[in-house]
């Protein structure tokens, strides 16, 4: 099958001439116990995976990227009784096993052995089914989408209306998910409320949907991009503030004194600083970005206490794929979720490279790479 292989990290952009994505013939293994084989239908570009081909997540290599995928069941491992050849999916980024602490405690965005499998760059099982000239290669969140086919485990899977188009589908994986199951479960954001979304990318401009389906009251949407600014004023924003050193004292003013929840996800430590500026005494700072793991945030104790703040994270949107997934899918076919309006542009597995060039200069909000329709 074709996949895109990234084998270095941080190479130097235009990733257009320095191609650190090179797609190539590779060998899939069959399914084991508890896994499937897929034909990728689509998947999304994310900054996820910017990350690790720039170097800011560190991952081991070479790998097959693609976290943010949908497609259709080929053929089901032993024991995987609930799917069936032919049934479309969208796979979550951490698969869950089901029976560690987090995961009984429903957070599987938490799995313990999900996590270590990730990081190591294997399925749940602890496999390795990619080949390239004999030698293994690495899974990407357990997904590893920028293929034509992958195999993955039955925990990574969500059933699917079949009738949504996979293009639409794939940013359910984590664009939707996370954004979105940032407020609604991170934040647990009742309505009337005031919020500022900073960073808006596929998953601020999520965050900013799950904001308005929710009943905020005012929405500050905050970027350095005056077009995603003009976007988010489309999607449901009450106002913009363009990022720079009048931001702070920009929205404090706009709402007399700072937002209720502040959303963060613009995987920037400065960002993260603006976000937290602007979240009023009492209020929530809500982040989901992944900046570089060296680099380092530092907030006041005594405004901590003394204006009882809240600083969260939120990863997988603290979501439960299976539960949250269909819920906001069904949203999304109801009108109250516009989705499709966040997909900028579909490409091929060959215009990788220059897609994640328009990525790194904010000049896309979601690409989707598709195989068929």
């Amino acid at each position: 099958m074709k996949a895109a292989i990234l084998t270095q990290m941080g190479r130097p952009r235009p990733y257009a001439t320095s191609r650190p994505l090179v797609v190539e013939e590779v060998k899939l293994g069959p399914p084991g116990p508890e896994e499937l084989l897929i034909r990728i239908k689509a998947t999304g570009l994310c900054h996820s995976d910017l990350s690790v081909i720039n170097g800011d997540r560190p991952r081991p290599l070479p790998m097959v990227l693609g976290h943010e995928a949908a497609g259709e069941v080929l053929e089901c491992g032993p024991g995987v009784t609930d799917l069936k050849p032919g049934d479309q999916i969208v796979l979550a980024f951490v698969p869950s096993c089901g029976s560690c602490l987090p995961c009984m405690e429903g957070r599987p965005a938490l799995c313990e052995p999900g996590a270590r499998a990730n990081v190591a760059g294997t399925l749940l099982s602890g496999a390795r089914l990619l080949r390239f000239q004999g030698e293994p290669i690495n899974h990407h969140m357990g997904v590893s989408g920028y293929a034509e086919y992958a195999v993955v485990s039955r925990r990574s899977a969500i059933k699917v209306d079949g009738s949504l188009p996979a293009h639409e589908a794939a940013l359910f994986g984590c664009a939707v998910l996370t954004g979105v199951g940032a407020v609604v479960n991170t934040a647990k954001l009742a309505a009337g409320t005031k919020v500022a979304v900073v960073g808006l990318g596929g998953v601020g401009l999520s965050a900013l949907l799950g904001a308005n389906a929710a009943g905020a009251a005012e929405i500050i949407a905050v970027d350095v991009s005056p077009e995603k600014l003009e976007v988010a004023l489309r999607l449901g924003a009450t106002k913009t503030v363009q990022a720079g050193p009048d931001a702070i004292k920009e929205v404090r003013d706009l709402t007399d004194g700072g937002v209720d929840f502040a959303f963060e996800m613009a995987s920037s430590v400065p960002a993260l600083q603006l976000a937290y500026d602007i979240t009023k005494r009492g209020g929530t700072t809500v982040t989901a970005s992944l900046p570089n793991p060296e680099h380092r945030f530092s907030i006041s104790p005594v405004q901590l206490t003394a204006e009882e703040r809240t600083l969260k994270g939120c990863y997988l949107g603290s979501c439960v794929p299976a539960r949250d997934i269909p819920r906001f899918i069904a949203l999304y076919q109801r009108g109250k979720l516009p989705v499709d309006r966040l997909l900028s542009e579909i490409i091929s597995i060959d215009g990788l490279n220059e897609a994640f060039d328009r990525l790194a200069e904010g000049k896309s909000i979601r690409q989707v790479m598709t195989f068929q329709s």
